[in-house]
């Protein structure tokens, strides 16, 4: 029956989102490893590799026994598209990451911040997370291409922030394809996630100076 299987579906989500947590942390350590270090040993990259493998491949069977449970996968998928999205590309699970933390806190019953404030939070949060994750993609597609001129995790990390930012000095830009691919999806969800935390920030503001002068 339909009701069973949103009891079946809300049970599982709220049992694995834990173990989810984990496995987020565990892919981007491992990626991070990856390409931080170039000097792994073979054992050691091997090691690394596999975890990032396992790490997917639970991203990747949790969503599946998610959309068994639900009695209308359709619509599971037109209405959690987000959640596809991260399975496909697991280097934008920060955002995913961001909602299994805020269930596990309401979960535990702990008291919430403000409207204004989980926004920028969590707004903040996430842009710091995929920026990170972007600096890392974008550093080990550029950093051996032809005419590159991010050659650093530094390069990377300022190419991130002047993206995120919207600012665009033009000094660290992408040159290979898929380097260029994560610069526009980068551009799209900076914008999104930083006028998120300025407009919660600007409303926070407009709040306080009415209740002051009300007073």
């Amino acid at each position: 029956m339909p009701v069973d299987r949103d009891v079946r579906l809300q049970e599982w989500e709220r049992r694995a989102q834990p173990y989810l947590f984990i496995a987020s942390i565990l892919f981007l350590t491992s990626y991070t490893i990856r390409v931080l270090d170039p000097g792994l040993s073979p054992s050691w990259y091997v090691f690394w590799e596999t975890v990032t493998i396992v790490s997917w491949t639970v991203f990747v069977a949790e969503y599946l026994a998610r959309l068994a449970f639900s009695h209308d996968r359709w619509h599971f998928v037109r209405t959690r598209w987000l959640d596809l999205v991260v399975t496909v590309l697991p280097l934008l699970r920060p955002l995913r990451m961001i909602d299994l933390h805020e269930r596990m806190q309401l979960r535990r019953a702990v008291p919430g911040l403000g409207l204004e404030a989980r926004v920028m939070t969590y707004s903040g949060l996430a842009a710091l997370l995929l920026g990170y994750a972007a600096s890392l993609a974008v550093y080990h597609d550029e950093r051996s291409a032809p005419h590159a001129n991010i050659h650093t995790f530094g390069d990377a990390v300022w190419w991130a922030c002047s993206t995120l930012t919207t600012t665009g000095y033009g000094d660290a830009t992408p040159v290979t394809a898929r380097g260029r691919v994560i610069a526009a999806g980068l551009m799209f969800v900076g914008v999104a996630l930083v006028g998120a935390v300025v407009g919660s920030f600007s409303s926070y503001l407009t709040r306080r100076f009415r209740t002051e002068g009300e007073r």
